[in-house]
């Protein structure tokens, strides 16, 4: 493997740590109806696992209230019974059509919750670039002992391979300042 290949395979690994982590934080309840908070939970609908978001269609049609409108309308007790059980402390209203849930405002000491749980998250993910840096690392080590790369060309390799951690950090950081922001604003 040659040092493009592994610096590229790193970025994206690292990249995909981001992504994810971008999609775990959709699902932190910031006191503002999002459908993201809600579409990952899962059903149980016909045996299988499915989240809320391939069996209905979900909104936020105001600022404080989510509304989920399954396609199917027998899931809707389904559906209903998934948020409840979730760890999210939401409740729900039903018509039988559609599925109402009110989002309250979050208190101060909630808030500081959530972002003490999002620095976790985040400092989880950051573990997880290093822990990708550090095979890089050993890819490389690996190449030079093998006489696939040089010695100069080993070390310019690991320190763009830092200088990319580095940056991938940053980029956490950037995302987590933002959504606590966000969090605390409210």
């Amino acid at each position: 493997m040659s040092s493009e290949e592994i610096q590229t395979e790193a970025k994206k690994k690292m990249g995909k740590t981001i992504e994810i982590m971008k999609e775990e934080l959709k699902s932190i309840r910031t006191g503002r109806a999002a459908p993201g908070l809600v579409e990952n939970i899962k059903v149980d609908y016909y045996g299988s696992h499915t989240p809320i978001k391939q069996l209905a269609n979900i909104t936020a049609p105001e600022p404080q209230v989510i509304v989920i409108r399954p396609f199917d309308p027998s899931v809707i007790k389904d559906v209903e019974k998934a948020i409840l059980q979730s760890e999210m402390g939401l409740t729900t209203n039903s018509d039988g059509k559609v599925i109402r849930i009110p989002i309250p405002p979050l208190n101060e000491e909630r808030r500081g919750k959530i972002v003490s749980q999002i620095k976790e998250m985040a400092e989880e993910a950051k573990v997880a670039i290093r822990n990708i840096r550090r095979e890089a690392n050993k890819h490389v080590d690996k190449e030079e002992k093998e006489s696939q790369l040089t010695e100069d060309e080993a070390k310019k390799t690991k320190e763009k391979i830092l200088k990319t951690t580095h940056d991938y950090e940053a980029k956490l950081n950037e995302i987590l300042a933002k959504k606590s922001e966000e969090i605390l604003k409210i």
